[in-house]
């Protein structure tokens, strides 16, 4: 069943997905516009997911309601999508590569994105402060995923320094978010299993700590959290 699941699931996805890419162009037209198309996007992801029985609860406080920087764990698609919506379309930070895919890169950047090229080292970092600097003054939040890429579920990566670049010249809070999607939507396996994804928002890192402490307190406490969702999602499914 979960195999059938799975299929129709990605069927329903991509090919849908595509469709809804070409009819949602006119909304190119501006910002605005454009970010109304991830919100649409987002609400589909979750209808799709519907077809595999795979829900999503949100705990604690989202703070929608100020700017701040949202530190996520990032084990699948799923995230990318469905908490675009939930945040109501923060300013992203991605890698500049995912602007050139077809139709979707150009809704991602007309939205409004912090698109860095990582191939340049020190001048990425440069430029996600002057890109970071400049969303500060637009009041939309901004969401990074802090170890840089989709890392599967129960296993470690490192956190990079980026983040702290951002935290330090926004002066913004940093929001921790753990999460357990990979338990459910690997980082590259199609099948997906029926189950509730958890997403947990953590207290506040308030602003001009230095770069070890904050840095220590971030990895630890999404870490931490991020372990106890998996190890409710691994009781759920035995």
């Amino acid at each position: 069943m979960v195999m059938l699941r799975s299929l129709i699931f990605t069927l329903c996805f991509y090919v849908g997905s595509v469709v809804l890419a070409i009819l949602l162009l006119p909304l190119l037209a501006s910002r605005q516009s454009a970010s109304l198309a991830g919100l649409i996007w987002g609400r589909f992801c979750i209808l799709c997911c519907a077809v595999i029985g795979l829900r999503h609860e949100i705990e604690g406080d989202m703070a929608s309601s100020e700017q701040v920087i949202y530190a996520v764990k990032h084990q699948s698609a799923w995230e990318t999508l469905v908490l675009y919506d939930a945040l109501r379309a923060p300013l992203v930070v991605l890698k500049k590569e995912l602007l050139a895919i077809p139709i979707v890169g150009q809704f991602m950047a007309r939205a409004g994105v912090v698109a860095i090229n990582r191939a340049q080292g020190m001048a990425a970092l440069r430029q996600m402060k002057q890109e970071a600097e400049l969303a500060r003054k637009t009041g939309r939040s901004l969401l990074i995923f802090p170890q840089g890429t989709r890392v599967a579920a129960k296993t470690k990566a490192p956190y990079h320094s980026g983040i702290f670049l951002m935290y330090q010249s926004t002066g913004l809070a940093v929001v921790p978010v753990a999460l357990n999607s990979g338990m459910f939507w690997g980082r590259a396996a199609w099948r997906k299993f029926p189950g509730t994804i958890t997403v947990r928002f953590l207290p506040q890192i308030p602003p001009n700590l230095g770069k070890a402490e904050f840095m220590e307190q971030l990895e630890q406490t999404i870490e931490t959290h991020t372990a106890q969702l998996e190890n409710k999602a691994e009781t759920a499914r035995t």
